[in-house]
């Protein structure tokens, strides 16, 4: 039995991946946002939380700060890091934030790529925000534009036909802007932002990337338990000889890119 089998997916996101993955580019949409002394802050999709708590860390004690998912687990990790945060279950098309409650600053850190209804999401942003409320939200660049993540994609693909990696399904950063500009949203700027991933080590990515293709491809759905755990364990030993490639003197290390978007109300 593998560590991951004793884990809850919550568990394992916080352990493995928030700090090496997911904190660098936090920070990164966090600096776009500049929050100031007098912001509040919504984080819609929050996961275990990383975005909130680095706003608390930036806003000190005081500020409100509420973030959203639609995963009890993830809430339920996320209020044993931080339990000053109001963190809320919920959806990010129906947000449950009421008609009198307002926030300076709306975020969304790697989560809208995964809404069913992208422009429904976009537009609660909208309506929780104050006027000139300023948004940020950001989403992995696609696989095709990210070479570790295309190798990854090659080897799942293998095994598991063709497929859509929902994590880097909404990787085009004009069809982003056009979101925002549609959704209510004024002086919208998108970038690209690269960074180096370090810390996490290559075996242990390759397991869970293969434990999220996996999860995710359509011809698994159709299979059982023992299959599924089968082919996860096939898909992640062939993407060792991807980890050995972007291994140098011992320390695995990769380049992800994502696009970076913000924006304000429109009046």
């Amino acid at each position: 039995m593998s560590v991951f089998d004793q884990m809850t997916l919550a568990e394992v996101y916080e352990r493995f991946l928030v700090q090496p993955l997911f904190r660098p580019f936090a920070e990164e949409l966090l600096n776009r946002l500049n929050p100031g002394p007098d912001d509040s802050l919504l984080d819609v999709a929050c996961g275990t939380g990383i975005v909130a708590r680095l706003a608390r860390r930036r806003l000190g004690t005081e500020a409100r700060i509420v973030g959203v998912d639609a995963a009890p687990p993830m809430l339920a990790a996320a209020r044993q890091t931080d339990p000053t945060i109001d963190w809320r279950e919920g959806n990010a098309m129906a947000l449950p934030v009421q008609a009198n409650e307002r926030f300076s600053l709306v975020s969304c850190h790697q989560g809208l790529q995964f809404f069913q209804d992208k422009t429904a999401a976009v537009r609660e942003m909208r309506r929780v925000l104050v006027g000139r409320g300023r948004v940020g939200i950001a989403t992995w660049r696609s696989v095709a534009d990210i070479p570790f993540a295309g190798d990854l994609h090659k080897i799942a693909e293998r095994h598991l036909g063709t497929m859509t990696d929902i994590r880097h399904s909404f990787g085009d950063g004009d069809a982003l802007a056009r979101l925002l500009a549609g959704g209510g949203f004024s002086d919208v700027h998108v970038e690209t932002v690269t960074g180096a991933v370090r810390g996490i080590d290559g075996p242990t990515y390759a397991r869970l990337n293969a434990m999220a293709v996996v999860g995710m491809s359509p011809n698994a759905k159709t299979l059982s338990d023992t299959e599924r755990a089968e082919l996860t364990d096939r898909v992640a030993a062939d993407s060792l000889a991807v980890v050995d490639r972007y291994t140098r003197n011992g320390a695995f290390e990769f380049a992800l890119a994502t696009n970076v978007a913000t924006a304000q109300v429109s009046h």
